[in-house]
């Protein structure tokens, strides 16, 4: 019972001085390798989205759903429309993260704002009374014109093109109206010229479409638009696209289209990038009357430069770990794998050394004691008086006592009982030599 303890004893002893000194080490490393992990990705965001009845709040709210499956709340802000969010999100103290943010509105921004990339064609359209005789921009001056609330993407775009076409106030009267109201507007000849940007499946496009005496403008110099403004690009509304039944338009429609990017903050974590454009391919992949399938989300088309992390996604799709795990357990593993460089740069290379030095400090036990069989053994060449036989007994004696009681791991018993064995054939050498004295 008592070999038991001391075994047990030197068996924890043993370990502490090998592998301590490698486990206090690796320590080291690891709470230096801590302070460059990654913060891990809030678990709430606030998104800029723009009018409650308008698109961007109704995508918002499939983002915020998309989101909520891995976890992450998403705070919708309902606000004035894309210049606004970009006010928002250039504004530190606004604490908005993300936002949608219409092509041409980039020069509102003063703050590193990095785009996500575009999600879909938000084509521009124009609507004027047939009477106007109306046939390009140029046909507004001096109009009653509709272009949308200060604040908003559509009214920033359109007072863009207006200036660049000469139609400036107050030769013409910009009204704020949008939308439905706008529509209603159009159809009570309160107003001569409605701007919309858009979607088709809007209300407001589908609405305005069917007001008598009014006719969606075609923008015959588009080519010349899209090399001024790079942000727009040309789109053909087919004949009978909107309706097929009413055969809305009767003809063939060139528009004018930017884009709708998602913009975020320079600090947006980047984990959280990955996962909304994960999100943006489920919600913006499908093909429509403008989109080819999975055209969007895109690197194309934005006013704003690529984060890195959407640069990466655009070009390989989403991070290996994302397409296997679930998100929070992506992130997890994502911002531990500089806990590994510990694991592989110190810890692989003591372990295989350890292991080694363990069983060379048991044989050293061992070994230790040979040497002073081995100085006995080699005594006995010469001849030596009774006495010195007598201690030489009394030494081999104590060996022999000694090498007992070392607590030895099973596995290098083998060389205990040599040791033993040896002990007892110099001893008897010695024996001899003392009987053949007397």
């Amino acid at each position: 019972m008592l070999r038991g303890l001391n075994w047990r004893h030197w068996r924890v002893r043993e370990y502490l001085l090998v592998f301590g000194p490698a486990l206090f080490l690796t320590a080291i490393a690891f709470t230096v390798a801590i302070m460059f992990i990654k913060p891990a990705p809030p678990r709430h965001i606030v998104m800029a989205t723009g009018r409650s009845d308008g698109a961007y709040h109704q995508f918002g709210l499939r983002y915020q759903a998309e989101l909520a499956r891995e976890g992450i709340r998403v705070t919708l802000r309902p606000t004035s429309g894309a210049v606004e969010n970009v006010r928002l999100l250039s504004d530190p103290g606004a604490g908005v993260d993300v936002g949608f943010v219409q092509g041409g509105v980039a020069a509102a921004a003063d703050a590193d704002l990095t785009s996500l990339g575009s999600l879909y064609f938000e084509p521009l359209w124009v609507f004027a009374r047939g009477g106007a005789n109306v046939e390009d921009l140029r046909g507004l001056r001096g109009r009653r014109i509709a272009v949308g609330p200060e604040g908003s993407g559509t009214r920033a775009l359109v007072d863009m093109l207006l200036r660049a076409n000469g139609v400036t106030t107050p030769a013409s009267t910009l009204l704020p109206l949008t939308g439905l109201d706008a529509v209603r507007a159009l159809r009570a000849g309160e107003i001569d010229a409605a701007v919309f940007v858009a979607s088709p499946e809007s209300a407001t496009v589908r609405e305005a479409v069917t007001v008598q005496d009014v006719v969606l403008l075609s923008f015959a110099r588009a080519e010349a638009y899209t090399r001024l403004f790079p942000f727009l690009s040309r789109l053909t509304l087919p004949e009978g696209a909107l309706n097929l039944d009413r055969d809305i338009p009767r003809h063939e429609v060139v528009l004018l289209s930017p884009t709708a990017s998602l913009v975020v903050r320079p600090d947006f974590h980047p984990a959280l990038s990955d996962l909304l454009l994960v999100a943006a391919r489920k919600i913006h992949g499908r093909a429509g009357i403008f989109e080819r399938p999975r055209q969007f989300p895109s690197p194309d088309f934005t006013d704003f430069p690529l984060s890195a992390e959407a640069l990466r996604f655009h070009q390989s799709g989403p991070p290996f770990l994302a397409r296997y795990l679930p998100f929070w357990a992506a992130t997890l593993v994502d911002r531990m794998k500089i806990m590994l460089l510990p694991l592989v740069a110190l810890l692989f290379p003591l372990f295989k050394i350890l292991p080694p030095t363990f069983r060379w400090r048991t044989r050293r036990k061992i070994y230790r004691w040979y040497r002073e069989v081995h100085d006995t053994d080699v005594a006995l060449c010469t001849p030596q008086p009774p006495e010195e036989l007598d201690r030489l007994v009394t030494l081999l004696d104590h060996i022999e006592h000694q090498v007992r009681l070392l607590p030895i791991p099973p596995a290098h018993a083998e060389s205990h009982f040599h040791l033993r064995l040896h002990i007892d054939l110099v001893r008897a050498k010695v024996l001899a030599a003392r009987a053949a004295l007397r």
